[in-house]
């Protein structure tokens, strides 16, 4: 897959399989419908937040996939129950600089009495997408 396109053929027919999956178990359908949503929202946003947000779903499908995905202002988020754990700001939507890779009281990153609870993300790197895994996998606990 390019980073850039998007989501391969391939990836976008494990999904519609996955939200089927979903349909199928009970209370399932509004947790396909909130993956849905979200795959919609990401594929039409601009290609560099387009290529943010696909890698950190696939990250989180990774390295938390008991979070759930879906929405939260209309951005990409994961859930955990009611609970948003991890959330993108994507530059283009509030016409900002960079995107911002968020995290809520949910997430297990507290360091002593100061720590960061949101980072910027300038460009998608291998060193980027190493210390977004280490972040989400740190946010679950």
């Amino acid at each position: 897959m390019s980073e850039s396109a998007g989501f391969s053929e391939a990836e976008k027919a494990a999904l519609a399989e996955r939200a089927e999956e979903l349909r199928a178990q009970r209370g399932g359908k509004k947790k396909a419908e909130a993956l849905q949503d979200l795959l919609e929202r990401i594929e039409a946003m601009p290609e560099q937040d387009r290529a943010i947000a696909v890698a950190l779903h696939q990250i989180v499908g990774e390295v938390a996939p008991d979070l759930e995905p879906r929405t939260w202002y209309g951005m990409p988020a994961y859930a955990r129950g009611k609970d948003v754990v991890v959330f993108l700001q994507v530059s283009s939507k509030f016409g900002v600089r960079y995107t911002t890779l968020g995290f809520n009281e949910s997430a297990a990153l507290d360091d002593g009495d100061m720590w960061p609870t949101s980072f910027a993300v300038a460009a998608l790197t291998d060193d980027v997408r190493a210390r977004i895994a280490d972040l989400v996998r740190r946010a679950v606990g």
